[in-house]
């Protein structure tokens, strides 16, 4: 195993059904310790779950870590919001870029990178609902295309 192997923990599928992601940044986490025992065992939910910045800090809310098992009194708030360690010029341009063409901040994932849990945030738009349904279609159309090819190859 290399030094700069990436174990992901959980991904938010949502996200990409409901936005269009335009770029991507890699966040690190501020957790306490039975939260990160509690990623490892994989019990984080991304699913509804935002990025918002406030006195030019950003922090994730709606993130479920489930409280830790063997945790007692050290375990936290499921969804306390926690505060991403991200360098201020990105966080400014996040900002300005929310701030003037209505982009959201979207968790995508969180990793492992080097023994630290990271998160993969999104600079997304929303899709609407005819996005929403030829995107849909296409993922049907190239599905049924895969079925024949491999009927073919089978037959």
């Amino acid at each position: 195993m290399s030094a700069n192997t990436e174990k992901t923990v959980s991904q938010n599928k949502k996200a990409y059904h409901d936005y269009f992601v335009e770029e991507t940044y890699e966040a690190g986490l501020e957790l306490y310790g039975t939260e990160v025992k509690s990623i490892r065992e994989g019990r984080v939910n991304l699913k509804d779950s935002w990025c918002h910045i406030k006195d030019g800090e950003i922090f994730a809310y709606g993130m479920h870590i489930s409280p830790y098992e063997k945790g007692n009194i050290f375990n936290r708030d499921p969804l306390r919001p926690k505060k991403l360690l991200m360098h201020k010029k990105e966080i400014n341009k996040l900002f300005g870029l929310m701030k003037q063409q209505g982009y959201a901040i979207i968790p995508l994932s969180v990793y492992f990178v080097r023994g630290r849990a990271k998160l993969k945030i999104g600079l997304c738009k929303g899709k609407k609902l005819y996005d929403k349904r030829e995107d849909a279609a296409k993922k049907a159309a190239s599905r049924d295309i895969e079925r024949t090819l491999r009927g073919d190859k089978n037959s």
